[in-house]
């Protein structure tokens, strides 16, 4: 009869580690804990996972890749501000519904890293273009744009997920009027200029 390590596979192991993290806490995600809820020997995991190092870099892939999914689908037939209202729903879906794999996603990229995370990260990229290509914006005012829009959408998920809307205002509605003012914000996009140099005071 096969044992339980036998049965082990990576991909069990990064569900099992995705599903503590987003319970728990990234922090919560030690090779220790994640054997634990499989029901193995800690040294079972290494045949699969190179060290804690290695399972967190699996959980930035898995996490990357279902972002990117959520977000091109959610694109999908849509332009302009219908395109970037379902992105962002998307987008705060997804922080809200797995807080350990969107905080994994926002770590910088190591040079041993997966090439499967670049491929999702770069269509997470380009799904945002795509929806800032809908504004008549590309080039560096894209790349402004995409900043200033995914500032606003992460500094609501980190605020949210960390209890920091205390007041009784209903959230939903927060979110819509600052897609309205991302919508107009972006319309109206322009590329910077240097303000004008003020006269010397005499």
């Amino acid at each position: 009869m096969p044992s339980r390590d036998a049965r082990l596979t990576r991909e069990r192991i990064v569900e099992v580690a995705a599903s503590l993290a987003d319970d728990q806490g990234l922090d919560a995600v030690t090779l220790s804990a994640v054997a634990a809820r499989l029901c193995v020997r800690t040294p079972s995991l290494y045949h699969h996972v190179q060290g804690l190092a290695g399972l967190k870099g699996a959980l930035r892939v898995h996490g990357l890749e279902l972002l990117s999914e959520a977000l091109r689908d959610a694109a999908s037939g849509r332009a302009e501000r219908d395109a970037l209202e379902a992105v962002a729903h998307a987008y705060l879906t997804f922080a809200r519904k797995h807080p350990g794999l969107y905080a994994v996603t926002l770590a910088v990229a190591g040079e041993r890293d997966d090439e499967r995370a670049h491929a999702s990260a770069d269509r997470i990229l380009a799904t945002t273009f795509d929806v800032l290509r809908g504004y008549g914006l590309d080039g560096d005012d894209a790349v402004h744009a995409a900043r200033f829009v995914r500032s606003a959408l992460h500094g609501f998920a980190a605020l949210e997920s960390a209890g920091g809307f205390e007041l009784p205002a209903d959230r939903a509605a927060t979110v819509d009027r600052m897609l309205e003012a991302i919508d107009r914000g972006v319309r109206t996009y322009v590329r910077h200029e240097a303000p004008p140099v003020r006269a010397a005071r005499r």
